[in-house]
C-alpha cells in the first residue's frame, strides 16, 4: 500500500516535471517566433522610414526650387518697376531742370521790371509833387478869382451832390413804386372785377322810414288825444319823439335808436288802421309789435347767416346781426351791406387761396358794432371786435373786424380782404347817398387841404369827390417834388377827412412857353 502510494507520488512528480519542461520549451519557441516577427517588423519600419525620408527630401527640394523660381520672378518684376521709376525720376529731373531755367529767366525779367518800376515810381512821385504844386497854385488862383475859399467850394459841391442824389433816389423810388403799383393794381382789378361779376347784389335796399303817412288831417288830433295823453302814452311806450307839425297828412318819428323808431312806426300804423287810439290800446299794440320786431330781428340774423353759408355764430351775435336790418349808413342798409361784404370777401378769398369760410364770417360780422354803437362809446369797428371776441369768434376774424377802418393796422390778408370788400360794397354806383350839405363840405375840405401846400396854385374836387386834381407852379415844384407832394396830400386827406370809398389825388405840373408875333 505504502509502495503504491510512493510510486504514485513519484509518477506525479515526474509528470509535473515533464509538464513543466514541455511548457518551458513551448514558451521558448513562442518567444523566438515573437522576436523574429518583431525583427521583421522593425526592418520593414526602417525601410518605410528610409523611403519616407527620401520622399520628404525630394518634396523639400521641389518646394525650394519653386520658391527660388517665385523669388526670381518677383525680383525681376521689382527690378523692372525700379527701372521704370528710375526713368520717370530722370524725366522729372529733366523737367524740373527746364522749369528751373525758365523760373530763373522769369526772375531775371522780374528783377529788370522791378528796377524799371522803381524808376517809374520815382518819376511818378516827382510828377505828383509837381501836379500837387500846380493844383495848389490853380486853387489859389481860383479862390482869388471866385472870392470863396476851398472849404466853401467843397460845401457847395457837397450840397449839389446831395440834392442830385436825393432827386435820383426819388426817381428810382417813383419808378419802383410805379412798377409795383402797376402789377398790384392789375392783379387787384382782376380779383375785384371777378368778385363784382360773380356777385349780383341789389342796388336798392330797404331803409328805415321815419315818416308815418296819415289818412287825413283829423288823425293828428286823435293821435294827440285829450290834453295830449295819447301822444304822451306813445312816446312813453316806444321811447320815440313824435313831431306833429304843418306837414300835411304826416307825422315825423324822431329817435336815435332805429329799432325803437321802427317799433313806433309799425305801432302807430296799426293804431291808425284800427282806429282805437287810447293809452291802454297803445301799450297793448306796442308790446305786441315789440315782440314781433324781436322775432323778426332774430329771423333776419339767422337768414343772413344762412344766405352767406356761415354757421356756428353765437345766438347773441345773430340777434345783433338782425338789428342791422334797421340800421342804415349813407342810406345803405347795413345788413344787406354786410351780406355783400361777406360774398365779395369769400369770392376774393377763393381767388387768393385762403380760408373762404373765415373770410365770409369776417365780412358778415365786420359792421356788427353798428348794432350797439348808439349805446357804447367808441368806433364801431373796435366795438364790433370786442363783441366778436366776447362771443368766441376766432382771433383772425376779430382782427379783421377791428382793422376794416384802420382803427387798428391790418396785419393779415384776411383783414385787407374785408377792408377791400367793404370799400367795394360801399363805393358801387347807387349803394350810398349823402346829404347835400355834408357832400359840399367834404368837397370844400378836399380843396382846402390841397391849397394849404406850398407851390399849389389851383385845386379841383371832381367826380363827386372821388378825385382831387391839383395844379402846381412849375417854377416852384419840379417833377420829383410833385410826386412827393401827391403822397403828402393823400396822407393828409386820410388823416383829416372821413369819406366813403377812396379818393384819387392827381398833381399836374406843366411848363408853358408863350411868345407873341408882332
Amino acid at each position: 500500500m505504502i509502495e503504491t502510494i510512493v510510486i504514485s507520488g513519484a509518477c506525479l512528480f515526474v509528470g509535473i516535471g515533464l509538464g513543466i519542461f514541455l511548457f518551458r520549451r513551448k514558451a521558448e519557441r513562442r518567444l523566438s517566433e515573437i522576436e523574429a516577427e518583431a525583427q521583421r517588423i522593425l526592418s520593414k519600419a526602417e525601410k518605410e522610414a528610409n523611403d519616407l525620408r527620401k520622399d520628404a527630401a525630394l518634396q523639400a527640394k521641389d518646394i525650394l526650387f519653386q520658391a527660388k523660381l517665385e523669388l526670381d520672378r518677383e525680383t525681376k518684376e521689382k527690378k523692372e518697376q525700379l527701372q521704370s521709376l528710375e526713368k520717370r525720376l530722370l524725366h522729372k529731373e529733366e523737367t524740373l531742370d527746364r522749369k528751373m531755367e525758365q523760373l530763373e529767366r522769369k526772375e531775371s525779367r522780374l528783377l529788370e521790371r522791378e528796377r524799371a518800376l522803381e524808376k517809374l515810381e520815382g518819376e511818378l512821385k516827382r510828377k505828383e509833387q509837381e501836379a500837387e504844386r500846380l493844383l495848389e497854385e490853380q486853387q489859389r488862383k481860383l479862390e482869388e478869382i471866385a472870392c470863396i475859399s476851398r472849404d466853401e467850394a467843397k460845401a457847395i459841391l457837397i450840397r449839389s451832390l446831395e440834392e442830385e442824389a436825393r432827386q435820383e433816389a426819388a426817381r428810382i423810388v417813383r419808378r419802383i413804386e410805379a412798377e409795383a403799383k402797376e402789377q398790384a393794381d392789375r392783379k387787384a382789378q382782376e380779383i375785384l372785377a371777378l368778385a363784382v361779376k360773380r356777385y349780383s347784389g341789389e342796388y336798392v335796399a330797404e331803409n328805415t322810414v321815419s315818416v308815418v303817412t296819415l289818412p287825413n288831417e283829423e288823425m293828428k288830433g286823435r293821435i294827440i288825444g285829450r290834453e295830449g295823453r295819447n301822444i304822451r302814452a306813445i312816446e312813453a311806450a316806444t321811447g320815440v319823439d313824435i313831431i306833429i307839425d304843418d306837414t300835411p297828412e304826416a307825422v315825423i318819428l324822431s329817435a336815435f335808436n332805429p329799432i325803437r323808431r321802427e317799433v313806433a312806426r309799425i305801432s302807430l300804423q296799426r293804431l291808425i288802421e284800427d282806429g282805437r287810439i287810447h293809452p291802454g290800446r297803445i301799450e297793448e299794440v306796442v308790446a305786441k309789435v315789440d315782440k314781433e320786431i324781436e322775432a323778426s330781428i332774430k329771423e333776419a340774423g339767422e337768414q343772413a347767416a344762412f344766405d352767406v353759408g356761415v354757421h356756428g355764430i353765437h345766438p347773441e351775435l345773430i340777434r345783433l346781426l338782425g338789428r342791422l336790418k334797421y340800421r342804415s349808413s349813407y342810406a345803405q342798409n347795413v345788413l344787406r351791406h354786410s351780406k355783400e361784404v361777406s360774398f365779395l370777401a369769400g369770392i376774393m378769398a377763393s381767388e387768393l387761396g385762403i380760408n373762404v369760410k373765415q373770410a365770409k364770417r369776417a365780412g358778415l360780422l365786420h359792421d356788427i358794432g353798428k348794432a350797439v354803437d348808439h349805446e357804447v362809446e367808441g368806433p364801431h369797428a373796435l366795438i364790433g371786435a370786442d363783441l366778436a371776441k366776447r362771443y368766441g369768434e376766432p382771433p383772425q376774424v376779430v382782427h379783421a373786424i377791428a382793422s376794416h377802418h384802420e382803427d387798428v393796422p391790418p396785419e393779415s390778408v384776411l383783414a385787407v380782404l374785408v377792408q377791400a370788400a367793404d370799400t367795394l360794397s360801399g363805393a358801387r354806383p347807387g349803394a350810398r347817398q349823402e346829404t347835400y350839405e355834408s357832400y359840399v363840405k367834404r368837397l370844400e375840405e378836399l380843396e382846402r387841404i390841397a391849397m394849404s401846400f406850398h407851390g399849389v396854385t389851383k385845386s379841383y374836387a371832381i367826380q363827386a369827390g372821388r378825385e382831387l386834381r391839383i395844379i402846381v407852379e412849375s417854377r416852384l415844384v419840379d417833377d420829383d417834388q410833385a410826386y412827393m407832394l401827391c403822397k403828402e396830400i393823400a396822407k393828409r386827406i386820410e388823416k383829416e377827412l372821413t369819406y366813403p370809398g377812396q379818393i384819387k389825388v392827381t398833381v399836374i405840373r406843366e411848363t408853358r412857353a408863350v411868345e407873341y408875333a408882332r
